[in-house]
């Protein structure tokens, strides 16, 4: 295996030291139930990845042959790996080659290899570190209850979005915008009011509890929560762009939604929901799916049309108001990473 070097591809679409510094993230690439033995094709940061399984390890690799350039997500696989469709060559463990058709005898170069990235299966999910440093290792998210007996694991299939990471992560931390995106699903048009809440720092970003009596029951349903119960939502922060937000709901109930927002590039995010639940466990997963997808399209819209595309994290651009504590939080984190003025090119 021979490990990539940490700089930016060609039409990059970030400022070279952001790329940097998110390489050197984790970011989801896959779902883990969509990779198996054959190639499949992602993009992060720009860089066009394959990913495949062999003998019941991922690998996470440059989508490109190292021998004439061709894609291997052009390719098939055998038990063995997966086999470039041009020469045949085939890439095995590590991202190693294994098999010259051409040259059965011949021992195989190391400039052979495929240029491959640390992977970790987590949550469901395929993470990727583009630049990993085993000296400062970035830790990958936590997801609250996701391995807690009686709690129902749930992936909900990706979706992009024509925006950035940055801007839809902030989107998913705000609670201001409840009333007026969200009333086909859970929101009440004529709950508007925001309580105060205060985000507090944590090693990983912030966390943020929400209280107040907007519910999250879905509106088609009949169920309604006692009078006068206070909805508990806890946001955790883990910067760059992946917040988790635990619902308390009556009694012991508890639904938890990861918002992993992998950035394709600067312009186009492709979006990962795991979520863990311990109730309702009788209602069907593919339900669970689209009543998820219906709430992420419902700040489509907005996400895709906000101006600057980018994100200012100069406060001093933009006007606030009090509901935004978690949105000036996150743009003061991304700021302490030293992330540039606009985050993009």
């Amino acid at each position: 295996m021979k490990t990539a070097l940490p700089t930016p591809p060609a039409h990059c679409t970030f400022e070279p030291e952001d790329w940097l510094r998110l390489a050197k993230c984790w970011h989801p690439v896959a779902r883990a139930c969509d990779v198996g033995a054959a190639p499949v094709k992602a993009t992060l940061l720009d860089e066009q990845l394959v990913i495949y399984r062999v003998k019941g390890q991922v690998v996470v690799a440059r989508d490109i042959c190292p021998h004439r350039g061709v894609p291997l997500t052009l390719g098939f696989h055998d038990e063995e790996g997966i086999v470039c469709p041009y020469h045949g060559l085939r890439f095995g463990e590590d991202g190693r080659c294994n098999r010259i058709p051409s040259s059965p005898d011949q021992p195989v170069p190391a400039k052979l290899n495929l240029l491959t990235f640390a992977v970790e299966e987590r949550f469901g999910l395929i993470w990727t570190c583009l630049a990993f440093d085993a000296e400062n290792p970035q830790p990958l998210p936590t997801m609250p209850h996701w391995d807690d007996e009686g709690f129902q694991q749930i992936n909900c299939p990706a979706f992009e979005v024509n925006g950035f990471a940055g801007r839809q992560v902030e989107g998913f931390l705000d609670v201001a915008h409840f009333a007026w995106i969200h009333t086909d699903t859970f929101a009440d048009a004529n709950n508007q009011f925001v309580p105060d809440y205060s985000p507090q720092e944590t090693g990983f970003g912030f966390i943020a509890d929400y209280w107040s009596s907007v519910g999250n029951y879905p509106a088609s349903s009949d169920y309604r929560a006692p009078e006068g119960f206070q909805w508990l939502r806890h946001f955790e922060m883990h910067l760059p762009f992946t917040a988790t937000l635990t619902i308390h709901f009556p009694g012991e109930a508890r639904l938890v939604i990861m918002n992993a927002a992998s950035p394709v590039s600067s312009r186009v995010t492709r979006m990962f929901a795991p979520i863990a639940r311990n109730f309702d466990l009788h209602i069907p997963i593919e339900e669970v799916h689209a009543f998820n997808l219906r709430v992420f399209e419902e700040d489509r819209l907005m996400v895709e049309t906000q101006r600057p595309e980018r994100l200012p994290l100069d406060l001093t651009l933009e006007a606030h108001i009090p509901a935004d504590r978690s949105s000036i939080a996150y743009r003061r984190g991304l700021k302490k990473m030293g992330f540039g003025e606009f985050f993009l090119v």
